[in-house]
């Protein structure tokens, strides 16, 4: 069973366009979307191509996908044996394509393909990556916090200034894929493995539309958790702050210290009683625990590496591939 962690699986590129998308729960919105793509990259005469990759749907999202391929040449379904999130679903759609420019967008109708020229023109400006940056955040108050703090951890994590303008609308030349081609880890994050072939980062401000079929995925809590493992998984910034916590908290100690052997030494009352101590020992305490988690989490990291879990695994596609 293929699990598209070797390089060697990669295809030979050819000039034209690969649209990715990873699909999950998407039955209601696909149909419309190939419709679109499939209108408006016919018209410009170059080969494209659309790999629809079905992240363990729960809707008959597959059939959809089959019957789409079936129908439209141009149109590759690649099915999940589970739900390995979007990212990982994305690298197995990155690692199959065949033209030499990938433009990954969602399967729920908000990234319009109209776009996707704005993305391009961009790109040719000489930039390895382009980002398509909606004007303004078009979710709810938790899910935009929830949203900036992602972006934030993920700038820690690619160093990179445009990580702030970062979107799942993206294009990006395909030969980057080789910088991250041997990569094994279940903890995925394209847009960090992308730095690791490129600093030609950019962004456009391009219209993101309000999703009008079905609910979102990506919920306040998956979205924290996605910062978590992209700060632990490609960051030593978690690493960083417990030890600047860790020399804070031992200063602070000293100048406690140096006040109570002060006051000693000066005849004056010493500090009084229970609530000092202990306040000066939770504080010791919480940063002790506070770092050994930091620390357990990138255990964890290590652990999984160690299982050399696959990123994903393919059931089955359609057509049908050798």
């Amino acid at each position: 069973m293929p699990t598209g962690s070797d390089a060697s699986d990669s295809p030979p590129l050819t000039s034209g366009l690969s649209v990715v998308i990873p699909v999950f729960n998407g039955e209601l919105s696909l149909p419309s979307l190939v419709t679109q793509l499939n209108d408006l990259l016919g018209r410009t005469g170059s080969p494209f191509e659309l790999i629809l990759v079905n992240d363990c749907s729960r809707d008959n999202s597959w059939r959809v996908i089959t019957s789409l391929a079936e129908r439209l040449s141009h149109v590759r379904g690649i099915d999940l044996m589970r739900n390995y999130n979007q990212h990982n679903a994305l690298l197995c759609g990155i690692r199959a394509a065949r033209y030499d420019v990938i433009v990954t967008m969602d399967d729920d109708l908000q990234h319009p393909p109209e776009e996707i020229p704005t993305l391009l023109a961009r790109l040719a400006d000489g930039y390895d990556v382009v980002y398509g940056a909606p004007a303004e955040l078009p979710h709810g108050v938790l899910r935009n916090v929830a949203s900036t703090i992602t972006k934030i951890a993920l700038q820690a994590a690619m160093g990179a200034d445009t990580a702030r303008r970062v979107s799942a609308f993206r294009a990006f030349r395909t030969d980057l894929r080789r910088a991250f081609s041997t990569f094994h880890g279940s903890f995925v994050s394209i847009d960090v493995l992308l730095t690791w072939g490129t600093t030609r980062f950019s962004y456009v401000t391009v219209e993101h539309r309000p999703r009008t079929l079905g609910q979102s995925n990506y919920t306040v809590r998956k979205l924290l958790t996605h910062a978590l493992n992209m700060m632990t998984g490609f960051s030593t910034l978690p690493l960083q702050v417990a030890s600047l916590l860790g020399f804070a908290i031992t200063i602070f100690g000293v100048f406690i210290l140096a006040i109570v052997l002060f006051r000693y030494f000066g005849h004056e009352t010493a500090p009084q009683g229970f609530p000092f101590l202990a306040s000066i020992i939770a504080i010791f305490s919480g940063a002790q625990l506070f770092a050994l988690g930091v620390i357990g989490e990138y255990l964890a990291r290590m652990h999984f590496r160690l299982m050399d879990r696959p990123a994903y695994t393919v059931r089955r596609t359609s057509p049908d591939q050798p």
